[in-house]
């Protein structure tokens, strides 16, 4: 178990940051192509307004957190993206003047399921745990098993990161309303709320928020205190004792899990109208002053939430956006806050990864006896150096949940993590795009099929109509 290092954070009260100057939005997404800019220099925006769309049906939409002025739009630094990414540039007016087409829904069991997920998609909900995945696509109708259970995830397991205790504790209530819209989408006859046992004041707040909404499908669950706890799959054997096939999902066996901030982003948008412009993230480590959760907008500068929480320590090192497990150094703070930011550490010297000489893999079979999904890291590292698909995909990698557990006890300093990252994301882009070959061909060949078909009734009808042709009665 790994020191979870979160009073400093988790023991101040969650505060809102004040909205920068200028904020900076990046159009890539984690999980699939970049968005496409609707904006252009120089155009009046107002907070809520799309100022980027997805290119295809996986994707969400991006909007302004602010009203203003777009400035810039430009190629940038971005977190999670290897180079520079497209990024939206936007001066803020300060007034925040609110789309008019924003609007609430004052009753959701009013609206159809398909009609909630449309506005959840319109919204640019995405997971807020960390991968960021579209929320109308994992709450989709349909599939071979029908939904039982909803799983709202609120065990943050990796040291540094409190921003779901956070939220658990001051805004129990939004958790709650998010997760009641969720169930009557999927027709799931109960959710568990699943929150790690080291944490009784969030456990508190939201049994008292469960207790008021009067829901008997609502229960929390406290769940053992280790890491990697988290994860969808390690969470759902650790409660039920149910495995989820290898290479699928949850919902294969009748389970859909949420982020609990991503059930709080549903209730906003549903009881105000808006969309995803904010989140909370926690700004820790002995870099900075005073350690806090600050629900900040989207765009928004790490420099400028260092500024609020005290500025630098002395002997700050570096930022890792993320936990210090799973987490991404970053080069300098002028990167910018993403739907996927939930934690800042801002480290010293001894906190930061000083990795040693990378040596032979002695085959230790140190990193198979830690993996949480069974896998076999030292097998999948050969193969992921080779860039050998067939083998990598054979041996499961797409099951990896990258926790960095294998790094930690490899003897050989091998950065195992790092390049199964990289092999993932390779094999993801080549998954994706057979998948829109197959969906061509599929199109190509149902619209050649129904050009036959035409031309034959054409033909048909013709030779009807030719003397001597035979004629309906």
């Amino acid at each position: 178990m790994l020191p979870g290092d979160k009073q400093p954070a988790a023991s101040e009260p969650l505060k809102t940051a004040s909205t920068p100057a200028q904020l900076i939005l990046s159009t890539e997404q984690p999980d699939g192509p970049a968005l496409i800019p609707c904006v252009r220099v120089g155009d009046v925006v107002l907070q809520g307004q799309v100022i980027a769309w997805p290119p295809d049906e996986r994707g969400v939409p991006l909007h302004s957190p602010v009203s203003g002025r777009v400035t810039q739009l430009a190629e940038r630094d971005a977190m999670g993206v290897p180079a520079k990414a497209q990024v939206l540039v936007i001066d803020n007016d300060g007034r925040d003047e609110r789309d008019p087409g924003a609007s609430a829904l004052p009753d959701f069991t009013q609206y159809s399921p398909e009609e909630l997920l449309a506005r959840i998609a319109a919204g640019g909900i995405v997971g807020l745990g960390g991968a960021a995945f579209p929320t109308h696509l994992k709450l989709a109708l349909g599939g071979a098993v029908p939904i039982e259970t909803l799983l709202l995830n609120g065990v943050e397991c990796e040291p540094g990161i409190s921003c779901d205790d956070a939220l658990m504790r001051h805004r129990a209530a939004a958790v709650v309303a998010g997760a009641r819209v969720m169930l009557f989408i999927l027709g799931a006859a109960r959710c568990t709320i699943a929150i790690e046992a080291d944490k009784p004041e969030a456990i508190a707040a939201m049994n008292t928020a469960v207790l008021a909404s009067m829901d008997e499908r609502l229960t929390i669950a406290a769940v053992p205190v280790y890491y990697p706890a988290g994860g969808e799959k390690q969470l759902i054997a650790s409660l039920w004792a149910r495995e989820v096939p290898t290479g699928g999902l949850p919902r294969d066996i009748g389970i859909v899990c949420q982020n609990v901030g991503t059930a709080a982003a549903i209730a906003t948008l549903i009881s105000t109208g808006e969309p995803l412009i904010r989140r909370i993230v926690t700004v820790t480590g002995k870099g900075v002053r005073h350690p806090c959760n600050l629900e900040v907008r989207l765009g928004t500068p790490l420099a400028h939430l260092i500024s609020e929480c005290g500025g630098y320590s002395d002997n700050v090192s570096g930022l890792i956006a993320g936990g210090s497990m799973m987490g991404q150094a970053l080069t300098h703070d002028d990167f910018s806050v993403a739907k996927t930011t939930n934690c800042v550490i801002a480290a010293t010297y001894a906190d930061m990864d000083r990795r040693g000489p990378t040596m032979p893999c002695i085959r230790c079979g140190n990193c198979a006896e830690v993996c949480p999904a069974g896998l076999l890291p030292q097998e999948l590292y050969r193969y992921a150096c080779q860039a050998d698909d067939g083998n990598l995909t054979r041996l499961n990698l797409p099951d990896c949940i990258e926790c960095g557990c294998c790094d930690v006890v490899c003897p050989s300093q091998l950065p195992l993590t790092s390049v199964f990252h990289v092999a993932r994301a390779r094999l993801a882009r080549t998954t994706a795009e057979a998948d829109r070959s197959a969906l061509s061909r599929r199109r190509f060949e149902a619209h050649s099929q129904r050009l036959a078909e035409e031309q034959a009734e054409r033909q048909r009808k013709l030779k009807e109509k030719r003397p001597g042709g035979k004629r309906e009665s």
